[in-house]
């Protein structure tokens, strides 16, 4: 291959990617779960080792005083410190000397498949971190599996044969489990079912209102009766199993920045082309990820066995 054939292979290539790139990135995956159930911080800086956090606990009590009295009830806010550590990762594309040619040849534009192949890369392993957490990292679990949420039984479970009205006592079971553990100055205002448990009470109807169980959950559930807003009701991968033991398990938690949040100090960009062999020409592509952190366990709960 001679010099100018490959500068100009070269040049070709950059100015296919700027297009590519910004082409890739206005893509949004519907199957991808973790943007629209988990608030992801961006804020940290892009080569951050570590991001540090606390996780607070709040206590006291006020009470009824003696005008004259030095009893003064206290309040006090428990604060642990967390650290969460920042890896690198990749996943990029490239092109041969060949298609490139090729495509100069014949003046198109080169494929942008392998781009957009490299984008949804990084965002299905993001989308497992931010679930499912990874141990090899030091991310002990995601949202769907953290360790210091805690798990309770449903009362009745076994969706399957369970009446409607046994249904509706788990759902409401698992929303009013974060209003009790927070002492009732928390609500679950989102819940995450197994898609088989999605399609279950979305095919089952209540006889004596003619409408699904799921349409009766988004309209009549605990937080929406106390707070008249909607709930936010989503069905995802792997909680069917997600359960101890291997049940099925559902989520419920408050959706806020405060209760939890998923780092991401560097999101996935792609790096300039460069040639990497007498033939090939690679665009490298990066991302920093910090996983997941829970910093308020209390409004979030699992309740298994559905």
């Amino acid at each position: 291959m001679k010099l100018y054939d490959a500068q100009a292979a070269l040049g070709f290539v950059q100015s296919q990617t700027t297009h590519i790139e910004r082409e890739i990135y206005e893509i949004q995956y519907g199957d991808i779960q973790y943007p629209e159930l988990i608030p992801v911080d961006t804020s940290a800086h892009p080569f951050a080792k570590t991001v540090t956090y606390y996780s607070k606990n709040k206590a006291g009590e006020a009470r009824f005083l003696n005008g004259s009295g030095d009893d003064m009830p206290m309040a006090d806010v428990e604060m642990t410190k967390f650290e969460t550590e920042v890896f690198t990762a990749g996943i990029g594309y490239g092109y041969g000397w060949e298609e490139i040619n090729q495509a100069q040849m014949l003046g198109i534009s080169l494929p942008s498949e392998k781009a957009m192949a490299a984008a949804r890369a990084y965002e299905e392993m993001v989308d497992r971190v931010a679930l499912e957490g990874d141990s090899g990292k030091g991310f002990a679990g995601g949202l769907f599996n953290y360790p210091t949420v805690t798990a309770t039984a449903a009362t009745t479970g076994d969706w399957a044969t369970a009446t409607p009205d046994e249904i509706l006592a788990d759902i409401n079971q698992a929303l009013s489990l974060v209003q009790n553990q927070t002492n009732s100055t928390a609500m679950a205002d989102t819940l995450i079912l197994p898609y088989s448990k999605f399609n279950t009470i979305g095919s089952r109807r209540l006889t004596d209102t003619g409408i699904t169980i799921l349409e009766f959950v988004r309209r009549f559930n605990i937080y929406t009766a106390q707070t008249g807003r909607d709930l936010t009701l989503r069905a995802a991968r792997k909680l069917d199993a997600a359960g101890a033991g291997g049940v099925s398990r559902m989520v419920a938690y408050r959706r806020s920045p405060e209760v939890l949040k998923l780092h991401v100090p560097m999101v996935h960009r792609f790096l300039p082309v460069w040639q990497s062999g007498p033939l090939r020409f690679d665009v490298p592509g990066v991302f920093r990820l910090g996983g997941l952190d829970i910093r308020l366990p209390g409004q979030v709960t699992y309740v298994d066995g559905i």
